[in-house]
């Protein structure tokens, strides 16, 4: 399960990574594999799945989340 949630949070970071490149016009997903539609159309569907593996599975494996924890430099809101 920690390769699985690697993968997945890798994906969650290249595809971040990529939607604030998008928001300047530089979509680097589109760049590198726009002569391949099908394999684009693959990328964005393997990090939306991503997205949805880490919304149901996120708090089970970050220490934070499953111990009710925050960072010291974030104070709770009130």
């Amino acid at each position: 399960m920690k390769a699985l949630h690697m993968v997945t949070f890798s994906l969650l970071v290249i595809g971040g990574l990529n939607w604030l490149l998008t928001a300047f016009n530089w979509n680097v997903v589109k760049m590198l594999l726009g002569s391949w539609p099908t394999v684009e159309m693959l990328v964005y569907i393997l990090v939306g799945l991503s997205a949805i593996y880490q919304a149901f599975t996120h708090k089970m494996s970050c220490k934070m989340c499953s111990t009710g924890s925050m960072p010291m430099s974030m104070p709770m809101a009130k």
